[in-house]
């Protein structure tokens, strides 16, 4: 049992440290980033004293919930690329970043504001970058694609993409699932009308008041 104690130890460490993460980022995006950390360590049912011996101050808990946000951009990027199929995997990572950035709800754009200095990920941004252009070029390849895309369409559809309001997080998530479809038809060579997922509620339902002329 004494020998076994250390690594039980480290296990529960890292247990908490991800429990931590997780209520972090549930809270910061679905919260703002204006929650006070005893509440975090609340939802991640630990101590104070466990949350600050991980992350002694509250920038430091907001850029690694950061970090794992744009580790997570790059890992859709490489599951596309890991695609046989390289159109698919195109679509696929089309489809994942578009959801993905649906359920930040402004946590990037409030992290970067309030903590500009904090990181610096020029290497993490670089490499996501070069991967998207690998992406774009196989999907090329396929002839689904077609020749006038590049990275900068990525960048202008993910601006696109968080310009969606809605009323409720399912919503948003359904209303991005439907404009990531859109692009996708865009982005072929030869659009196929192929069905769209269904248009959510945007906006509350509201008595037309056009002119009785």
């Amino acid at each position: 049992m004494t020998t076994r104690l250390p690594h039980t130890l480290r296990s529960d460490a890292r247990d908490n440290r991800e429990r931590i993460l997780d209520a972090a980022r549930a809270v910061f995006v679905n919260d703002g980033l204006d929650m006070p950390m005893r509440e975090i360590a609340r939802r991640a049912e630990v101590g104070p004293a466990t949350l600050y011996r991980h992350f002694p101050s509250k920038e430091l808990l907001v850029a690694e919930a950061f970090t794992d946000q744009m580790l997570a951009c790059r890992t859709l990027v490489d599951e596309g690329l890991a695609d046989p199929d390289p159109w698919h995997g195109f679509c696929r990572t089309v489809e994942k970043l578009c959801a993905l950035q649906a359920r930040d709800r402004g946590f990037t754009a409030a992290f970067m504001s309030a903590y500009p200095h904090a990181l610096d990920f020029t290497a993490i941004r670089n490499s996501s970058l070069t991967g998207a252009a690998e992406l774009i070029r196989r999907a090329k390849d396929t002839g689904h694609l077609r020749s006038d895309i590049g990275v900068d369409d990525l960048i202008l559809m993910i601006m696109a993409n968080n310009g969606i309001h809605a009323g409720t997080p399912a919503a948003r998530i359904a209303a991005s699932r439907r404009f990531a479809a859109l692009m996708i038809q865009a982005f072929r060579t030869s659009p196929a009308a192929a069905p769209l997922p269904p248009v959510p509620r945007l906006m509350p339902a509201t008595p037309w008041r056009g002119s009785n002329r």
